[in-house]
């Protein structure tokens, strides 16, 4: 199997915080990874540091059969290979549906217009957004800014798709429909490392689920083992407390 990123005792510190602790990781090319644990076990860190939103503290992060850690790569070359998908949509409020899927392709991409909108008009199909196309952020509901949030990251036709939590500031009527894209997108096969903390979800759609506890990877596994047979104790309580909420 071919590994799209190869993390390798990585760890991260925020002064004396040790957030992430000697974590080994990888993500193969078409595997949908689910990373699921409680508030503050450093499932959202370990996400940010893939991407180096957070510089790790050490370790190494294998692209491509390179450490992007080292000083003479080019991270932003990197870090367009990683479309990242935030609990807060971070849309650009001054530019339309079409205009938030473009920008990036002509700024980083260094594509033409006619080409970026053409890219982003078969997103936002994809998304079921490319009827908003002239549409402002503040006129959107937020499962749909969430859904132009996938199509603008899809549109730099990433190597994977990194999501963090992305459903969590969603109104739960919203949840739905933002969880049904991105099954579909897991089914054409596209490589994704999903933190969230819906289980039903991570069931239904995860090859791989990594179960993180204090900033260690305490168990991970098919969902069949994880959610039916995990073999750690607080695999065990942290399903138990959330499959009973």
């Amino acid at each position: 199997m071919e590994k799209v990123v190869d993390i390798q005792h990585l760890s991260k510190s925020f002064g004396n915080h040790e957030v992430l602790k000697d974590i080994d990781f990888s993500v193969n090319k078409g595997e949908v990874v689910c990373i699921i644990g409680s508030s503050g076990s450093g499932k959202s860190t370990l996400l940010r540091c893939i991407n180096l939103l957070e510089k790790p503290s050490g370790g190494q992060i294998i692209y491509k059969g390179e450490n992007i850690l080292d000083d003479q790569h080019d991270i932003y070359a990197y870090r367009t290979k990683l479309g990242m998908v935030f609990q807060q949509f971070n849309l650009f409020n001054n530019h339309d549906v079409l205009g938030n899927c473009v920008v990036g392709q002509m700024k980083v991409l260094k594509r033409s217009k006619a080409d970026a909108e053409k890219v982003a008009m078969r997103y936002l199909k994809v998304v079921g957004m490319d009827q908003y196309i002239h549409a402002k952020p503040k006129q959107l509901s937020g499962g749909q800014k969430q859904r132009v949030a996938i199509a603008r990251a899809l549109s730099m036709e990433p190597d994977v798709m990194l999501f963090d939590e992305p459903t969590s500031a969603l109104d739960p009527e919203m949840v739905g429909e933002v969880l049904t894209v991105m099954k579909e997108l897991a089914e054409s096969g596209l490589t994704m490392l999903i933190v969230t903390h819906e289980m039903g979800f991570a069931k239904d759609v995860a090859d791989r689920v990594v179960f993180m506890d204090k900033g260690v990877i305490a168990e991970e596994g098919s969902p069949e083992q994880i959610f039916n047979n995990p073999t750690q104790e607080r695999t065990r309580e942290f399903l138990k407390r959330t499959l009973s909420m």
